[in-house]
């Protein structure tokens, strides 16, 4: 889809905001949002083996007790070190891992686990994805052009 056609789909449907950011792993995939403006934990009672998150770090955090499970996980950064990749690819191996992933800024920790599980992952966009995406969006992502498709509720 080149450029000039992302801006019709936006003309179209109002109620659809377009997002452009760089491609961490591709892929296409269209799914519900799960979204925080926080950082998130994976170790240290992050997010379980199940994609259930566990906010012990984080009391109070706006994720605790859901799951990214099939779903597009859209949130600020890891908090962390590497038990953040280990608890994500626990989670993905159980098959209970998110679609997709939309970072505003990420790390080595957030991209090594997207590379060793394949999930599409873009960072670096041009409007912060946190700022516009709200859980139970749906939400089109496809990592290979860095393009997101957000349709609002």
């Amino acid at each position: 889809m080149g450029t000039d056609e992302v801006e019709e789909v936006s003309e179209m449907n109002k109620k659809t905001i377009v997002l452009r950011g760089r491609k961490i792993v591709g892929g296409v995939v269209e799914g519900e949002a799960l979204a925080s403006k926080e950082r998130v934990s994976g170790s240290m009672g992050g997010f379980q083996k199940d994609g259930t998150i566990h906010s012990r770090r984080q009391p109070g955090s706006d994720l605790d007790g859901k799951s990214f499970k099939g779903k597009v996980f859209v949130f600020k950064s890891s908090i962390g070190s590497s038990g953040w990749t280990n608890a994500f690819i626990d989670a993905h191996r159980n098959g209970c891992g998110p679609i997709a992933m939309l970072i505003p800024k990420t790390n080595t920790y957030v991209v090594q686990a997207a590379l060793e599980t394949g999930t599409p992952t873009i960072v670096d966009f041009d409007k912060d994805p946190t700022e516009i995406i709200e859980t139970g969006y749906r939400v089109k992502v496809d990592a290979d052009k860095g393009i997101v498709e957000v349709y609002k509720k």
